[in-house]
This record gives structure tokens, sequence and C-alpha cells, in this order.
């Protein structure tokens, strides 16, 4: 069962925002990519994460359920900055809970288009 809201934060319905993306549709630039997958972390969507990540540094695999499991609250993009027309980084912070304690990941994230589609490359985090 899929939410009713986006939980990338947008405030759109998840039906018009990132679940069109986690069915197949490209996304139209990095930022709308990197929001989808925060929402593939929230709703368990393994396949969505491995197959939006750059085949050169994508791993074998990627466990959502590997104890402690996060609780994901929410996410806010700081900045999105196109580098060219096959290049982005986006900057965000991402909420979460792990046994009842907070915690955020602020990160800024490498972004490039191949043959059509925007892959996730890597990130830094930010203190």
């Amino acid at each position: 069962m899929s939410p009713e809201t986006c939980p990338c934060g947008s405030g759109r319905p998840y039906a018009t925002c990132c679940g069109p993306l986690h069915d197949g549709k490209a996304a139209p630039d990095a930022e709308s990519l990197m929001r989808s997958r925060y929402s593939a972390y929230v709703l368990g969507l393994e396949a969505y994460l491995l197959a939006s990540w750059h085949p050169d540094t994508r791993p074998a695999t990627v466990d959502l359920d590997a104890a402690p499991r996060p609780q994901w609250l929410g996410l806010t993009v700081r900045a999105f900055t196109p580098q060219d027309e096959r290049h982005a980084t986006v900057e965000f912070v991402a909420r979460y809970k792990i046994n009842g304690r907070a915690f955020k990941l602020h990160e800024t994230s490498r972004f490039e288009q191949m043959d059509g589609r925007w892959l996730y490359v890597d990130g830094k985090m930010d203190e």
C-alpha cells in the first residue's frame, strides 16, 4: 500500500510525485531522483535504490531490513545545483530515529545522467 502524501516532503500526493518514478518513469532532474531515493528508503524499495545507483559505485545489495532499521522522519533539500547538462549535486538533510534516538544525515550527493536517466553516484557527508 502506498502512502497518500509523498514521503519526500514535497507536499504532493505520492501518486503524482515519487510514485511514477518508482514505477519506472525517468526523473526529470537530480533533485527529483534524490527525493525519490529518500522515499524509496522510507518505503523499503531496495530494487529501486539499486536501479537508480550509478553502475560504477552501486553496491551488490542494499539491506533495508538490517537491524536496527531507521524510522525516517523527514527530508529537507538545502541546495540543488546543476553542474552541466549531465551532472548535478543535491545537498540535503534527512532526519531519522534508531531505537528512539534522533539522528540526521547531512549529505551533498553527486548525480550523473546516463542514457536519459539520472543516477546517484555518491555523496559526501557534511557535519
